[in-house]
């Protein structure tokens, strides 16, 4: 590779003889101008104000405009003897951390090649160096007429340089954030989460210039005297409004289509998107006595069974009568009332059972059913 510049870096007191060589390399197809009436080449030639002549490269200098229009003069030989102390030197002034530089300074990008056999330790030296440390090293140069700032970093066994933009330079983002205040969803984050995980990385080898081959294939097919036909556009929208929750949808199982990385088991083409449906919630129960429903058996057994519904509502069902002829009373002279009256006394307030004693003592032919299970005293008089 051809240098374009050669100089040294200073690295303190040590002297590094290096050659700058172009990083980059430019594949964008050029055009020529043409004159459309019969192809003919257009060209633009430098031709002076004054005289109205065309004049050639080696009549041509520079000067500075000043602000009432009069062109300042400026040779190569003035410029020369400025004191700048970067015009042949690389001066590393300081040494960062890579994330210290923000990306918006970042401009050109050079190799830095050893000059000479001499220059191979101090270089090997400094390489090594920005390596263990995990920074970059800040420097200043002169390129072209104009002194620059630079970042150092190692690529591969290689110093390469970034030019930098000034700060300076580097415009605020004035109006450039949307106006009024915007809230997103966590259902739509979610998503875009999920669309940045199912993209994941890509190999930055394989990415190329679509645009540049198209347009080859367009030079070649027109060399070659074949019909081209448009191809067709693609829906782009057109700037319509769309559902962002249906747009990242849609965007995530196209993303899985591409990569083959389909979820497996919906059964429906959904791409893996599994259907969200909002949990029912289940009613909570209530505190409190269940229902207890006693009934004399064929053998004269008293049995007291519990419901599933609560003290303050009963099913009114009973095994031997379609309807019970007592609520919260007690059967006098029933065995079955006794024990019924041992078991849920403890479960019901003093006063109740006071209250309910003095009730109207119903007999029942089929048995009792307790509509609110309220029951009397501990012990009953026969």
């Amino acid at each position: 590779m051809r240098s374009i510049w050669n100089g040294a870096i200073s690295f303190g007191l040590v002297s590094i003889p290096i050659k700058l060589v172009n990083a980059t390399e430019n594949h964008s197809i050029s055009f020529r101008q043409i004159h459309l009436a019969d192809g003919g080449r257009i060209r633009y030639r430098k031709v002076c104000e004054l005289d109205e002549e065309e004049v050639s490269g080696g009549e041509i200098g520079k000067a500075y405009e000043d602000a009432d229009g009069t062109m300042i003069p400026i040779t190569d030989e003035d410029l020369a003897q400025l004191p700048l102390p970067t015009a042949k030197t690389i001066e590393i002034v300081a040494f960062v951390p890579a994330d210290r530089i923000d990306p918006l300074q970042m401009d050109a990008a050079y190799y830095l090649s050893a000059n000479g056999v001499p220059a191979a330790k101090p270089y090997t030296l400094l390489r090594e160096a920005l390596k263990r440390s995990n920074r970059v090293a800040v420097a200043k140069y002169a390129l072209r007429g104009r002194e620059r700032l630079g970042m150092l970093r190692v690529v591969d066994d290689v110093i390469a340089m970034h030019g930098l933009l000034w700060p300076d330079e580097i415009r605020a983002p004035r109006d450039a954030a949307p106006d009024g205040d915007v809230t997103v969803r966590d259902a739509e984050l979610d998503l875009a989460d999920a669309l940045m995980d199912t993209l994941g990385e890509v190999d930055m080898d394989s990415l190329h210039d679509d645009y540049r081959e198209a347009v080859e294939e367009l030079v070649a097919a027109k060399a070659a005297g074949e019909i081209v036909l448009p191809a067709e556009p693609e829906d782009t929208g057109d700037g319509k409004v769309i559902d962002l929750i249906a747009a990242l949808e849609n965007s995530v199982r196209a993303a899985r289509k591409s990569r083959n990385v389909e979820g497996a088991g919906d059964g429906d083409g959904n791409g893996g998107m599994a259907d969200v449906h909002p949990i029912k919630k289940t009613p909570s129960k209530t505190s409190g006595a269940a229902k207890r429903t006693t009934h004399r058996t064929p053998t004269g057994k008293t049995v007291t069974r519990s419901g599933s519904s609560t003290a303050k509502k009963s099913a009114p069902k009973a095994t031997g009568a379609k309807k019970s002829t007592s609520t919260t009373k007690k059967s006098a002279g029933s065995a079955g009332s006794r024990t019924t009256a041992r078991k849920t006394a403890t479960k019901t307030a003093p006063a109740t059972a006071k209250k309910t004693a003095t009730k109207k003592r119903t007999s029942s032919s089929g048995g009792t059913t307790a509509k609110k299970t309220a029951p009397s005293r501990k012990r009953s008089s026969a």
